[in-house]
């Protein structure tokens, strides 16, 4: 087994259901401030990859039928 085929995150085994309450909160928590602190560079990353894309066809028939 090589190092990078170990998991990223190894999960704590039986957790009773509080607990597993309270680690799915902050994994929440951190998830949201991790959003918070990079949502300007998610923003740009998708204003360019949007750009990058082709853009959708411009008109169709409106008495075409799609089938």
């Amino acid at each position: 087994m090589e190092p990078n085929d170990l998991p990223i995150v190894c999960l704590p085994l039986g957790l009773c259901a509080e607990d597993a309450e309270t680690l799915i909160a902050f994994l929440y928590q951190l998830t949201e401030a991790l959003e918070r602190h990079y949502s300007g560079l998610l923003i740009n990353r998708a204003h360019q990859l949007a750009s990058s894309c082709p853009p959708p066809p411009t008109s169709t028939r409106s008495d075409d039928t799609p089938f």
